[in-house]
């Protein structure tokens, strides 16, 4: 998709600091344009990542996490020879203060997105993914054959402590043939068309953390 973008106008974004939000949206979209690519480094302060990062960890503990599959409910296959991570999905209705915190600012991104670029965003859908000790995930497209709704992919890292060798990177796959490999630090957020960008999630050597989704329309 081509964004019409205009971002150049104040608009109104329900947040603390306005003009530093803005900058970070902007970012996301003008990389995303430029590169295909979305990378803003500091979409998540590090006082939300380090919460959220908790939150993840205490559902671990829990045996909360979910063996992720692919597919849709109506095809879903868990075969952990593709797909190796574990999940737990965000909701509302949990009413935890850090994950609404999260939808706050993800909702604003929304806003601007659609007031900047036209792109008829009406929802979103979040799982928080952790990769243990040599997890990976094959190379694979987000949308599904027989669901169109998945607009965009977002991801979003918790990884305060990251460094290179750590593996865990995300390998995507652009048309020209050459591969982007993404580091997972801290409060990155990457973002990229969910039916264009196949990609893959590289074996990590440390755990790894996320919370995943997509734009849907």
């Amino acid at each position: 998709m081509d964004l019409p973008c205009g971002l150049s106008g104040n608009l109104p974004l329900i947040a603390i600091n306005k003009s530093i939000l803005q900058k970070i949206f902007e970012t996301l979209i003008e990389t995303y344009l430029r590169d295909k690519v979305g990378i803003s480094e500091h979409f998540l302060s590090d006082t939300l990542s380090a919460d959220l990062k908790v939150n993840l960890m205490t559902l671990f503990a829990k045996n909360a996490l979910l063996t992720a599959g692919t597919g849709n409910e109506s095809t879903i296959l868990k075969d952990t020879a593709i797909r190796s991570d574990k999940i737990y999905w965000l909701d509302k209705s949990h009413d935890d203060i850090h994950e609404n915190a999260f939808f706050v600012l993800m909702d604003d991104f929304v806003r601007y997105l659609n007031e900047t670029c036209y792109t008829g965003i009406t929802g979103y859908e979040f799982h928080y993914a952790l990769y243990e000790k040599g997890s990976f995930y094959k190379r694979h497209l987000d949308r599904f054959r027989n669901d169109d709704s998945r607009l965009f992919s977002m991801i979003t890292y918790l990884n305060a402590d990251w460094q290179e060798g750590d593996g865990g990177e995300l390998s995507i796959f652009h048309d020209d043939g050459q591969n982007q490999n993404v580091s997972p630090t801290n409060g990155k957020s990457v973002f990229f068309k969910s039916d264009e960008l196949e990609h893959e999630v590289l074996k990590t050597l440390v755990p790894r953390m996320s919370i995943t989704g997509w734009l849907k329309r």
